[in-house]
């Protein structure tokens, strides 16, 4: 749906990397990971976050439960986050070598 059917020139090319969702299933967190900077990740989640009610109402309509959680988005820096630890390991384990 984020990439084929939202024309909101805001969203830059994302995924959804994680859904997590309350207990209680009134919410969920939806975790994006975008291609690009982060002027493209602010617009993207701007772009998200104006278009949640049609997200969620096409959610219900595919779904068809009766309740769709209320959806919040946020960037998902983790694979970010892995490769700046992999290459400070990778600098500690080449000066561990001289």
């Amino acid at each position: 749906m984020i990439e084929g059917e939202l024309s909101d020139p805001r969203i830059s090319f994302a995924y959804v990397t994680q859904v997590v969702l309350n207990p209680g299933g009134k919410s969920g967190l939806i975790y994006i990971a975008v291609d690009g900077g982060p002027e493209e990740e602010k617009n993207t989640i701007e772009g998200l976050m104006a278009a949640r009610g049609y997200i969620r109402h096409e959610l219900h309509e595919r779904i068809g439960t009766r309740h769709i959680p209320d959806l919040t988005f946020h960037i998902d820096r983790s694979e970010k986050m892995k490769a700046r630890i992999e290459e400070l390991l990778g600098r500690r384990r080449s000066q561990g070598k001289s």
